[in-house]
């Protein structure tokens, strides 16, 4: 599938009608998402026939680019019930499939199927400080076999690696892009209409792996 193909696709999704400050829901752009997920399978090849997992994964837009780019198995992780109402939603229309859990990640304790890579776009942290580390820790420590693919603020890009290293077991951590991140006037405290915030996107490989 080609890039522009799957923007496409995934600018047709359901976005959040009334997002939650207390979970920092913010929708991942189609234009972000399309080149998150395309580089991770055409640079790195850590999509296709692979076992993919979307971690804080919304309205699903990131684990559904997965999916339409050739994963064997995507699941979505979310502890926000009307989140997961409407990335069912866009599932189906897509005529895609996508297996969806309940749950906060931070306590999450995974006994199914072997993940190879994980994909988000985890809360920055400004409401809940340390909520983007958690996300990479579970991710790193407890599910991901092979990589893990995320997005956090560029003006954190030497706390990010520092952590990741020392704390959150990650045999290499490596910016592999900058991206541009169009924040919309969601909440009441926004006093702009759009912020645009730059972004880096990461790929992270556990211990143990190459």
């Amino acid at each position: 599938m080609k890039l522009k193909q799957l923007e496409g696709l995934l600018g047709s999704l359901e976005q959040f009608s009334n997002p939650k400050i207390e979970f920092e829901q913010y929708p991942t752009g189609p234009h972000i998402a399309s080149r998150m997920l395309y580089t991770a399978e055409n640079s790195f090849g850590d999509v296709s026939d692979k076992v993919v997992a979307d971690f804080g994964c919304g309205c699903g837009t990131l684990g559904l680019a997965a999916a339409l780019l050739g994963a064997e198995h995507v699941v979505g992780f979310d502890i926000d019930a009307d989140s997961l109402e409407i990335a069912r939603d866009n599932a189906d229309e897509l005529e895609v499939d996508m297996e969806f859990v309940q749950c906060d990640i931070r306590n999450l304790s995974w006994n199914g199927q072997i993940i190879n890579t994980i994909v988000m776009n985890p809360p920055f942290g400004t409401r809940r400080k340390g909520a983007d580390m958690d996300f990479l820790s579970v991710a790193l420590k407890v599910v991901a076999s092979e990589s893990v693919y995320s997005l956090h603020k560029t003006t954190t890009r030497d706390h990010v690696r520092r952590t990741a290293l020392r704390d959150c077991n990650a045999r290499s951590a490596e910016v592999i892009c900058e991206l541009r991140y169009d924040v919309p006037q969601l909440y009441k405290f926004h006093k702009k209409k759009e912020v645009d915030i730059a972004v880096d996107l990461w790929r992270f490989v556990p211990q143990g792996k190459q």
